[in-house]
């Protein structure tokens, strides 16, 4: 069974049920002045009713006031909370703004433990007095609704023709559904770097690193943006079930692993000078043609089959050597 076949994974997400938080605030306080008041009142007059108000006036100011504070959240631009009752998803709060809730939720964010360095943790170091202590990281609730980066380290994959090369890949994301995100997987930012470097694996291992010689052949280097479209379309599929979209996946990082990149080094260069040897060699054809093409047209000078071989070698040499001639004067007959 998949796990998008799960009875337990949540697909929807909904808005949470709230109010002005304002309002409520100043309500609030509202009733807790009055508490305090009631609470002298009903001291002061003593009697039955003067009891019941000194008993309601301090359960409110001492217990129900500061509960109902509770409920009051604010959040930032692209900020959410997923808020669960008892354990039970009672949906989502976005939007910029003062909120009130009910004061018994909770919020959710498996991925939210971080230091104050804004890096993935449970204990965060710092210096007292110049004695470093260690104390718990802090526990984020709220979940950003922001595009992030994913920068993953490199790796050693072996492309489609066995060769190990190091690449790495850099992933532009957002969390798209707070419930998904964080009720159908652990930890979304770590499920996010795992499932990208399987899917580069996947994908680099379709892909030769390059393609000499053979332009329709599709390659790491030479069809970037084919292979990060791919690696995109691979990532999405993986990351559905946790409510992410991947905006943008890049290779970063290109390159042969160390202990073959200097033969393929000599290879690719081998390759280079082939190539233009034959540019080298197929132009001097030419010009040779022409050569004897001309001499002959203007009846310049009339040349036997010995002497045209010798005159095409002597001007393949001049023409593809990688020094300079050394002429040489024949001041007699050429015969």
């Amino acid at each position: 069974m998949s796990i998008q076949d799960n009875k337990h994974v949540i697909n929807e997400e909904f808005l949470a049920k709230h109010t002005s938080g304002m309002v409520a605030l100043v309500l609030n306080i509202i009733l807790m002045i009055a508490g305090i008041f009631a609470f002298i009142y009903g001291i002061r007059n003593g009697g039955a009713l003067g009891l019941v108000l000194a008993i309601g006036g301090l359960l409110y100011t001492a217990i129900i006031g500061p509960i109902m504070v509770a409920g009051l959240k604010i959040l930032k631009p692209n900020e959410a909370l997923v808020l669960t009752l008892f354990g039970k998803y009672v949906g989502t709060l976005k939007g910029e703004g003062f909120f009130f809730v009910n004061p018994f939720v909770s919020s959710a964010n498996p991925a939210g433990k971080e230091t104050s360095t804004g890096k993935l943790g449970v204990i965060e170091s710092v210096k007292v007095g110049g004695t470093e202590v260690s104390i718990p990281a802090m526990k984020k609730k709220k979940i950003s609704l922001k595009a992030m980066t994913l920068n993953n380290d490199k790796q050693k994959i072996n492309d489609q023709l066995g060769n190990p090369i190091i690449i790495g890949v850099v992933v532009i994301w957002k969390v798209v559904n707070t419930a998904k995100a964080v009720f159908n997987v652990d930890n979304y930012t770590e499920y996010l770097s795992i499932q990208t470097d399987s899917a580069l694996r996947d994908i680099t291992r379709i892909y030769p690193y390059d393609s000499p010689g053979e332009d329709n052949e599709k390659s790491l280097r030479g069809s970037s943006q084919e292979v990060a479209d791919k690696l995109k379309m691979e990532i999405q599929s993986r990351v559905e079930i946790a409510g992410l979209e991947i905006m943008e996946a890049r290779i970063t990082h290109l390159a042969y692993a160390p202990e073959i990149a200097s033969a393929m080094l000599q290879r690719q260069q081998a390759s280079a000078i082939i190539d233009a040897r034959q540019m080298i060699v197929e132009g001097a054809v030419g010009m040779v043609d022409m050569a004897l093409a001309m001499l002959n047209e203007k009846d310049i000078v009339n040349l036997d089959e010995e002497r045209k071989a010798a005159m095409v070698s002597n001007l393949l040499v001049v023409l593809c050597g990688n020094k300079d001639p050394q002429p040489i004067v024949n001041s007699g007959s050429i015969y």
